[in-house]
């Protein structure tokens, strides 16, 4: 597990203690500590140590930099059964807060979000951060990035400075050469994450790191193969439309050779569930595909569905909430 915290203090260690009785920390880690300005904005020491190898379906008490606040998560089950939570596009609002509220209440194992986590840690200062952290403490939260976590200065910034210092995922384990793109297992499922923002075709790097990552599938030790992404192939909202769908021709037919079972968006913030579907029609083998980009962020509700449905929509409803 990576733990990561931010510190005012740039001399602050990278060192996390941890065992699983309260205030008895039987192992150390020590990790490491970066920090990006953006604009006007300098961010503290944001540090990323991992913690383990830990055991499965326990719990662990456990402090950063040595001092302070006990913390505790409990580590994801070693087999089904499992329980994802799925939100996407947050914000800092008191739609977020109810989404949040209720997801606290589910006795969920692990947190997928597929984008727009950083609406206001720019502008704000980071202060996100303290609205998610019992969360984000306590049960992993494996994330992809949407684009209201690229910033816009040509030139100038690394399209996701911010996103990549704050959020590392563990891309470098699953052999990607990105942070914007990457996968893990976990109790049975192989999870793709996979970036909307960066180039996806078949000659990028993403396109050849799926195809990998994909023929390493092994359905015996994980049967179910799931993906998320932020800009949704599958959309009959008026919002976005079309979109999504240059990187829906590069690497559908990557997901359905594969026999994916679920995809999951964001970015239309609204509730679309499809049937099993590939190459824009009803498909028995095809993907069920999920759009939950219905967190809660501060541009509201996108109300406004094509009519009629499309034979491959199943469900839509333009509210808030998770998955």
């Amino acid at each position: 597990m990576r733990i990561t915290w931010i510190t005012d203090d740039k001399s602050a260690p990278s060192l996390v203690e941890y065992g699983t009785s309260p205030g008895r920390y039987t192992s150390v880690a020590q990790g490491e500590s970066t920090s990006y300005d953006y604009m006007l904005y300098s961010s503290g020491t944001i540090h990323h140590t991992v913690i383990g190898p830990l055991e499965h379906g326990t719990v662990y008490f456990y402090r950063c930099g040595g001092d302070g606040e006990e913390f505790q998560l409990k580590t994801p089950p070693a087999q089904f059964p499992i329980t994802f939570a799925v939100a996407g596009d947050l914000g800092q609002t008191g739609w977020t807060k109810s989404t949040l509220e209720h997801i606290d209440q589910c006795k969920y194992d692990v947190h997928l979000l597929p984008g727009d986590l950083m609406l206001i840690i720019a502008r704000e200062g980071g202060h996100f951060g303290g609205s998610r952290q019992p969360l984000a403490s306590a049960r992993p939260w494996m994330v992809t990035e949407g684009n209201h976590e690229k910033e816009y200065i040509p030139f100038i910034k690394d399209g996701f400075q911010s996103y990549n210092a704050r959020w590392k995922m563990p891309y470098e384990e699953s052999g990607s050469s990105s942070n914007l793109y990457y996968s893990f297992e976990v109790s049975g499922i192989h999870l793709i994450m996979l970036g909307s923002y960066t180039d996806y075709d078949e000659y990028s790097d993403q396109y050849r790191w799926l195809k990998a990552d994909l023929s390493k599938v092994d359905r015996k030790k994980t049967p179910w193969l799931v993906v998320l992404f932020h800009v949704p192939w599958y959309n009959s909202n008026k919002a976005h439309q079309g979109e999504g769908d240059q990187m829906m021709a590069a690497m559908e037919p990557l997901l359905y050779a594969a026999s994916v079972d679920l995809v999951f968006a964001g970015h239309v913030h609204a509730y679309e569930r499809s049937k099993r579907v590939n190459n824009g029609r009803s498909d028995r083998c095809g993907a069920v595909h999920i759009t939950i980009g219905d967190g809660g962020n501060g541009e509201g509700l996108a109300h406004k569905y094509k009519n009629p449905q499309p034979e491959w929509s199943e469900f839509r409803e333009a509210s808030f909430g998770h998955g």
